[in-house]
């Protein structure tokens, strides 16, 4: 079954299209979240831009996370509760995308072809798991101290959710190994899977970044 676009809104934020990547496809910006987030934020005399490019660096792939939430500076106003919100924000954007693009290539692919249907159909199968758990993860981030539960425990769980599904688009990848590529569909598949975990990795640097600032 297809798998449907979540709509988890953080914060308001003006239409923009941002582009994370050819292949990966177009993130839709976050909408709404009025609810107050935890952590430092650097004084406002920080130029908003430069905050985002100064966060990237914790990340593996700092130029792809400039350009995939540079666009959301003026709403992150130097928040790294806020910054984590819109980079898990992209990630489920992007990986949702391809896992309606695998999904709908496993329908299609020549089950004669064992191991290539195989790879598709697994890819498709476990690209489902990291839609959901990028899902809980946003969730999770949108209720953090609205609940009993301490704000440290509700980030280990985004962390655990979102380590989870970086190895999950990971055993997609390794799922082609051996898989000739006479048609491309290899090459198609795993170019978009390795961009949405760009993304996905880059999205858990900053939770782990926010997390460093919070206190139980």
């Amino acid at each position: 079954m297809e798998v449907q676009l979540s709509t988890i809104f953080f914060f308001l934020i003006s239409p923009a299209v941002l582009l994370v990547s050819t292949t990966a496809g177009q993130a839709l910006p976050p909408a709404s979240d009025d609810s107050a987030t935890v952590g430092q934020a650097f004084p406002p005399s920080y130029d908003d831009t430069y905050y985002i490019r100064a966060s990237c660096e914790v990340t593996r792939y700092p130029e792809t996370c400039f350009a995939s939430l540079s666009n959301f500076s003026g709403v992150i106003h130097h928040d790294a509760g806020r910054l984590a919100k819109a980079a898990i924000h992209v990630a489920l954007h992007n990986a949702t995308h391809v896992a309606n693009y695998v999904s709908n290539m496993s329908r299609q692919q020549d089950s004669n072809n064992t191991r290539k249907f195989a790879a598709v159909r697994d890819c498709s199968s476990v690209f489902e798991d990291a839609v959901e758990q990028i899902h809980n993860s946003g969730k999770e981030m949108k209720r953090l101290g609205w609940t009993g539960e301490s704000v440290r425990f509700q980030l280990s769980n985004v962390q655990t959710w979102m380590s989870s599904a970086l190895t999950n688009e990971d055993t997609c990848v390794d799922g082609f190994d051996g898989v000739a590529d006479d048609d491309g569909v290899k090459a198609d598949v795993c170019g978009r899977v390795v961009a949405v975990m760009q993304v996905t990795s880059n999205a858990l640097a900053l939770v782990n970044r926010y997390a460093d600032t919070v206190s139980a």
